[in-house]
């Protein structure tokens, strides 16, 4: 394997950088989201998938890439959203194995109510932080690396690869 090529000075300012606003990012929005709308953001961005999808369904193997969670993550999910009457599953007709999962009236209701608060959060906390040129370098470089990871897919034996971008 040989030797590890450590992380320099500027390098490891990136990654921490990176990390640190990951971290608080993603914990506002799951505060703010439970708060005002009983959600996680997780349980968000299954919804807001959905709602942006043909007929505002998905089938949850393609659901799971595009939400970067394991099928047994989206499906505990899925659960919780069934439960709360957000979404229903359907089976498909073609293949007997496949599952969708479908976005209700209720469920597009509550993300109607949620985003402008979740919209205004990420505006603030990030996007209107950022100079333009700053904001288009960190989609550059985020989508890049997003972009590898997707075409190598995961070790653990998640595979991303084949998951759509």
């Amino acid at each position: 394997m040989g030797r590890p090529r450590w992380l320099n000075a500027e390098e490891k300012r990136a990654w921490n950088a990176f990390l640190g606003t990951y971290e608080l990012l993603n914990r506002r929005l799951d505060q703010q989201l439970k708060q005002d709308s009983g959600i996680s953001h997780l349980q968000y961005v299954i919804l807001a998938r959905l709602s942006g999808a043909p007929d505002h369904e998905l089938r949850m193997a393609e659901l799971a890439c595009a939400v970067s969670n394991s099928k047994s993550g989206l499906t505990y999910q899925i659960g919780q959203l069934e439960r709360a009457g957000l979404v229903r599953r359907r089976a498909c007709e073609s293949d007997p194995r496949a599952v969708y999962a479908v976005l209700t009236d209720e469920g597009m209701a509550l993300l109607e109510r949620a985003a402008p608060g979740h919209v205004a959060l990420v505006r603030e906390l990030l996007i209107d932080v950022l100079a333009p040129d700053q904001l288009r370098a960190l989609a550059d470089g985020l989508g890049e690396a997003n972009r590898r990871m997707l075409a190598v897919g995961d070790p653990a034996g998640e595979s991303s690869a084949g998951c759509p971008e």
